[in-house]
Formats: structure tokens, sequence, C-alpha cells
């Protein structure tokens, strides 16, 4: 063992610090433990371990993550709300535009109908002229005799009278 002699300076005599090393030992430790014990108090005291710090951060990363995911199912019920709404229009639209189709394809009939209701009216008045062009003018050419004049309207004055007859005057 290494004793180390300190002179003093008054008296002049030398004292001997290693004589007792034991008790030296155990004030070195304790000076360390106490040293130890106070920084792990500091730093338990003024500031949160790292353990806390992540445990902190991570409650915070979930909280967040929490609030974005309620934010994206309100979103995408909001758009599905939307997109039910854009599909009742277009099934509306659809169905508006097979009335018109219906309604067009019942007017281009009609028309059909009427086109051909008026060409047949139509040759009929062409039928008829030419049946009255091509019929020969027998009256037109001679004038009538005094007889067959009398016989028509003795026929006319029959006619009325049994048009009265009929009608019960």
């Amino acid at each position: 063992m290494i004793e180390i002699a300190f002179r003093d300076v008054k008296t002049g005599e030398v004292a001997h610090v290693g004589s007792q090393p034991i008790f030296l030992a155990t004030g070195a430790l304790i000076l360390i433990v106490l040293g130890l014990c106070g920084i792990a108090l500091g730093r338990a005291y003024n500031r949160p371990a790292p353990e806390q710090d992540r445990f902190v951060a991570i409650s915070r990363l979930q909280a967040t993550a929490a609030q974005a995911s309620e934010q994206l199912v309100e979103k995408t019920e909001a758009l599905e709300a939307t997109q039910q709404e854009w599909i009742d229009q277009l099934q509306v639209a659809q169905d508006q535009l097979q009335s018109v189709k219906r309604l067009l394809a019942a007017q281009q009939a009609d028309s059909k109908r009427l086109s051909e209701q008026v060409s047949g009216l139509t040759q009929a008045v062409d039928d008829l002229r030419q049946s009255f062009s091509s019929a020969p003018k027998k009256e037109a050419s001679a004038p009538p005799s005094p007889e067959k004049s009398a016989q028509t309207s003795s026929q006319a004055t029959k006619g009325a009278r049994v048009k009265r007859a009929r009608s019960g005057g």
C-alpha cells in the first residue's frame, strides 16, 4: 500500500494520510454514489426520461392518426352521399330520356300514319279528278230536252213527297 505523507507547514510534522485506506475508499464510494443519485434525481424531476418522451410521442401520433382516420371516414361518407345523389340524378335523367324516346317514337308513328292518310286522300282526289276529266260532257254540249227536264222535275217532286212521308210530316 502506498502511503501519502503531508507536511504540516506550521508544525513541520509529517502526517500520514494512508494509514486508514478503508475510510478513504468508503468516503470516495459514498461521494460517487451520492453524485450518481443526484444526477438520477435531477433527470427524473427536471425532464422526462427518453422512454417517457417516446411514449408521449407515440400517444400524440396515435391521437393524430385517430383524428385523421375520423376525418377520412367523414369525407368518405360525404363522398358516398354525393355519389348516391349523382346516381339518383342520372337515373332520373335516364328515365326522362326513355320517356322522351317513347314519345318521339309515338309521334313519328302518328306522323307516318297521317302521312299515309294524306297520301291516300291525295290519290283519291287525283282519281276523282281523272274520272271527272275523262267523263263525256254530254250536258254541256247539247241543251237538255224539255221532256227530260219535265221528267227530272217530276222525279224531284216525288222524291220530296217520299221524304216528307217518311219523316212523318
